[in-house]
């Protein structure tokens, strides 16, 4: 088994970061180290943390970023693996952190990423999406493989992945200033460089997002935002387009098969703010910042940029 160290980032983590911690200590396997990130709560996260024996870094909310703050966690990490989680995400079996270890047997792997299950009171949209985008089987893949196909190869999260740190050292870790999407930016880069990644389907956690319509488009934006200022993971990877269609088709049918008509009109919503949302994001470096801003769910990317 290898030795690894988990990092959370934490901001005003409320009773859900009281469960997620209880899941960590629960573990069959326990961690070297757990590191949390504190932005500077203002509910009792740090010392939840700190009561629960794990190593608090206390840093300003404004300069939380989603891949330097990360990356910047590197330098308590000295263990072979680092897992990172995020202060929602609660692990759903004692053995979560095993089996996701265990994927690393295969030297090439250089990242994997466990199964999100929707939690208790997600609404039937973020059960879908749950559904669609983490099924019951897992994987391994490579830049030559088959599956799966164009960029959804570089499909990671870090509410629950787990990285080799000599690779993410070497490959540069992960990028200052990137709106979202830093598992994703490495996971690219692995595979271009001919490493492998995993989805450890075994490997559970409960996570979601009861999103409005309006969160839903800001939450677009920055993805067409990080897609387009990120051109070339498309380009090495191929493109997205279709899979949205894709996508809104199958949680109208799921929604009709479970009766639940009423959440067909908010998918349908959702469907047209995502894609708008996208759209502009796309083309973000055509608009006024301040509507960028306005627009966009990570407003603190704008104001450092």
């Amino acid at each position: 088994m290898f030795d690894f160290t988990v990092v959370v980032p934490v901001y005003n983590g409320g009773d859900i970061w009281r469960q997620s911690i209880q899941s960590i200590l629960g573990q069959d396997v326990a961690p070297q180290k757990v590191v949390v990130i504190d932005s500077s709560s203002t509910d009792d996260s740090a010392s939840l943390a700190i009561d629960a024996g794990f190593c608090v870094k206390t840093i300003e909310k404004s300069d939380f970023d989603h891949g330097g703050t990360r990356s910047t966690a590197l330098q308590f990490v000295d263990t072979e693996i680092v897992i990172f989680m995020t202060q929602d995400a609660i692990l759903d079996s004692p053995s979560a952190f095993r089996r996701m270890l265990d994927i690393f047997q295969d030297k090439n792997i250089s990242a994997a990423y466990g199964r999100q299950l929707p939690h208790y009171d997600a609404n039937p949209l973020a059960k879908y999406a749950r559904q669609n985008s983490y099924g019951p089987q897992g994987y391994v893949t490579s830049i030559e493989d088959d599956f799966p196909k164009g960029f959804r190869k570089a499909f990671m999260s870090n509410s629950f992945a787990a990285y080799r740190v000599r690779d993410l050292i070497e490959l540069g870790t992960f990028p200052q200033k990137l709106i979202l999407g830093e598992d994703s930016y490495f996971t690219a880069k692995a595979l271009v460089a001919g490493k492998s990644v995993a989805y450890v389907a075994d490997a559970e956690v409960r996570h979601s997002h009861n999103y409005s319509v309006r969160e839903e488009f800001k939450r677009y934006f920055d993805i067409g935002v990080f897609h387009s200022d990120q051109s070339w993971m498309l380009e090495e990877l191929g493109s997205v387009e279709g899979e949205g269609v894709k996508f809104a088709l199958g949680q109208i049918a799921y929604l009709f098969r479970h009766k639940l008509y009423y959440y067909v009109f908010v998918s349908i919503a959702v469907s047209l703010a995502k894609y708008g949302g996208y759209r502009l994001g796309r083309i973000h470096k055509k608009l006024p910042e301040i509507w960028c801003k306005k627009m966009s769910m990570f407003k603190s990317y704008w104001e450092v940029v």
